[in-house]
């Protein structure tokens, strides 16, 4: 079964850090680019990073670019989300998602899909 497995989501105090991770299992990660995505309530789904299968080419929101970084491991068939100085905006459910080789091209692209990890951020 080919499947994408968020974790590493929880509930952080404002300025907090979390890290999430992005496991396949069933296919690897070698030859895909890998986008980290969050949606809160009410709102629309909004591409956080992008990081290309090769780690050469990633990219940011503008709403996380300098607090977030993204990473991969391929030998550990694992994408990761660094989230530092968190705010209670960044509060939403974040999902991965894997498409060919290269970040940019349509939302419509990606064509595996995590079951998303919740972040909360609060006081």
């Amino acid at each position: 079964q080919l499947q994408l497995v968020e974790s590493g989501g929880g509930l952080v105090q404002p300025g907090g850090s979390l890290r999430l991770s992005c496991a396949a299992s069933g296919f690897t990660l070698d030859y895909r680019a890998i986008g980290w995505f969050r949606q809160a309530p009410g709102k629309e789904r909004e591409r956080v990073s992008c990081i290309s299968s090769s780690g050469g080419s990633t990219n940011y929101a503008d709403s996380v670019k300098g607090r977030f970084t993204i990473s991969r491991d391929n030998a550990k068939n694992t994408v990761y989300l660094q989230m530092n100085s968190l705010k209670p905006e960044d509060t939403a459910v974040y999902y991965c998602a894997a498409r060919g080789h290269y970040c940019s091209g349509p939302l419509r692209e990606y064509n595996y899909w995590g079951q998303g990890t919740q972040v909360t951020v609060s006081s």
